[in-house]
């Protein structure tokens, strides 16, 4: 689960994307695993995924010898295992931006929607290392990253309905079933959907509580003296008076 940081952060951006808040979350957790970012050394990093085949392709010549003799490169997706710790996955970013800064970076699949750094370009950055400071920035910067390849993609229709398949299709691609990443994503849903729900309904609960503390703590208003019979009497003692 994220943090109510981050949590917060995703239900703003969703607002102002039009978009139901559950269903961003389910989105951004099935992708991330319900984290923002790791420690790396004093630092807070996004997560990242270094993709072998990627870099490979970047490359030509004496840099792709090296790459893959450092176990950094090859043709084959799957070939170049990442470390479970994003720590070492930094470090092996690091070494292959030793080789080819670009091609490294572009290799990269960043933040929360684990968007792949080869789409800068498609998606509107002015270079690989504006899409890498947009994620590396903030939480929101990795939102809107992510929100930024879904527009693009043209999945806002699929997201907006909860069409879970098409979304999984355009998103994950044509083998998404096999990791029942749109099933993952409904059950993701509908656990924040839940959620969100009594997170408004508890916000709203204190409020009734205090309007109605508020109306027995107010005094009835006092009940009018009558007017008529004080005048009658009134009246009546002058009669009296003037036949006296």
């Amino acid at each position: 689960m994220f943090d109510s940081q981050t949590e917060a952060e995703i239900v703003k951006l969703a607002g102002d994307a039009g978009i139901e808040p559950a269903v961003l979350l389910a989105i951004a957790e099935v992708e991330s695993g319900g984290k923002a970012y790791a420690l790396i050394g004093e630092k807070r990093e996004p997560l990242i995924r270094f993709e072998g085949h990627y870099f490979d392709r970047r490359l030509t010549g004496i840099k792709q010898q090296q790459a893959r003799a450092a176990g950094l490169a090859a043709s084959r997706a799957g070939a170049v295992r990442n470390p479970g710790a994003q720590a070492e996955r930094w470090a092996m970013l690091r070494r292959a931006a030793s080789i080819d800064h670009g091609a490294a970076h572009e290799s990269v699949s960043w933040g929360l929607g684990q968007v792949m750094g080869a789409h800068w370009r498609w998606l509107g950055f002015a270079s690989v290392d504006a899409l890498v400071e947009e994620c590396r920035g903030s939480v929101g910067g990795q939102v809107r990253l992510m929100l930024r390849y879904c527009e693009k993609a043209g999945l806002f229709p699929a997201v907006r309905a909860q069409n879970w398949a098409a979304f999984a299709r355009g998103y994950n691609g044509p083998s998404y079933a096999a990791n029942s990443y749109d099933t993952k994503l409904a059950a993701a849903f509908m656990r924040h959907q839940t959620r969100r729900r009594q997170i408004v309904a508890q916000a709203a609960a204190p409020a009734s509580a205090v309007q109605k503390q508020a109306a027995a703590a107010t005094p009835a208003p006092s009940k009018p003296q009558p007017v008529l019979p004080a005048l009658f009497h009134w009246l009546r003692r002058r009669s009296d008076l003037s036949s006296a």
